[in-house]
């Protein structure tokens, strides 16, 4: 049986479907076992997860002291400015690395030895905000718990609270922050072991299921007053807030929602990613939920309908294995669309 027939039988039961969903996932979830385990903190970066301009200087530089490593270090650039080298902020933050113009003053290194400081040029300000995270994490070398932990504690609330409480202080906002960076990190980190599969997949799918035959519509959220109707993004998003998972908008957002399962490795429910940039995530262009067999459902284009396409195309970027904590750390997505 094709796995358009397989999903289509399972979409004539009715109510089945739901069980039939939930039998794939959690027996595949069961025979796993624990395939993610730990592996300790996170160093290489996954394939594409940096723009390629910025790739090699987020390697060498997020290796700069045992406090960081490179996914850090990009998780901290794409949540201050979503790797944009031309960000400005109402607080008057400048640059891919959002640094304040006092800090810099003081922090600012000339990363590509052209004599000249740009907050502005990432291979200035990407090597400085490396370097000032080492140093951070020198002030506080001395603290209990965790140094990257401390570190970036220290980012968010200065080196003396740090000191003061001997570890992350207890400011609702500072621990916010360390565990949205932490939490990034692993989306922009290659993994160093199977991922683990994703206990909403299955409603996720089922939703997405619900919606085959569906007319696609640019920008569609599946509203009353937009028909029901969906983009690529929109009916991922749409469902995984069915089952209580908040996505950003955008596709190339969407991508750093969690972790990134090889091909080999993928599991019904996981979204899957297309770019004409196979070195870029902030490129990708189209997304779908994977069912399994090679296949996912997707809203395709306009004049098409929500339906089952193959992944294995050239286009094919790579996969997330959405989890709450990685939507939930992303930052506040932008209202266009993909």
């Amino acid at each position: 049986m094709t796995v358009r027939k397989a999903w289509l039988v399972a979409g004539l039961a009715g109510g089945g479907g739901l069980s039939f969903v939930l039998l794939l996932v959690v027996g595949t979830y069961m025979t796993s076992g624990n395939l993610g385990g730990a592996a300790g903190r996170a160093v290489d970066l996954a394939e594409g997860s940096v723009p390629a301009a910025y790739q090699g200087i987020v390697q060498n530089w997020g290796r700069l002291c045992p406090a960081i490593n490179p996914a850090l270090l990009a998780a901290q650039l794409y949540q201050e400015s979503g790797f944009n080298p031309n960000a400005r902020s109402g607080a008057d933050a400048e640059g891919i690395a959002q640094f304040i113009p006092g800090t810099w003053a003081t922090h600012g290194l000339d990363g590509n030895g052209d004599g000249r400081r740009d907050v502005y040029d990432p291979a200035d300000a990407i090597p400085s905000a490396a370097s000032y995270d080492c140093k951070l994490a020198s002030y506080v070398k001395d603290a209990a718990g965790d140094q990257t932990e401390n570190m970036l504690a220290a980012y968010n609330a200065g080196a003396y609270a740090v000191i003061k409480y001997n570890g992350v202080p207890p400011y609702r906002e500072t621990q916010n922050y360390v565990k949205t960076i932490t939490t990034l990190e692993k989306s922009f980190a290659k993994p160093a072991a199977r991922v683990d599969p994703s206990e909403q997949a299955a409603g996720a799918i089922y939703f997405a299921q619900k919606k085959l035959g569906t007319e696609y519509l640019w920008g569609g959220n599946g509203t009353a007053d937009q028909g029901g109707r969906f983009d690529c993004s929109g009916l991922t998003k749409a469902a995984y807030e069915s089952v209580g998972v908040t996505l950003p908008r955008v596709a190339n957002d969407q991508y750093n929602a969690g972790p990134h399962p090889r091909r080999s490795e993928l599991l019904p429910g996981d979204l899957v990613f297309f770019s004409d940039d196979l070195t870029n995530s902030r490129a990708i262009r189209h997304v779908g939920i994977y069912v399994g067999g090679g296949y996912m459902i997707d809203a395709p284009r306009p004049h098409t309908k929500i339906r089952f396409d193959p992944i294995d195309t050239p286009d094919y970027f790579g996969a997330t294995r959405v989890t709450q904590d990685g939507a939930r750390a992303l930052p506040e997505a932008s209202p266009a669309t993909s």
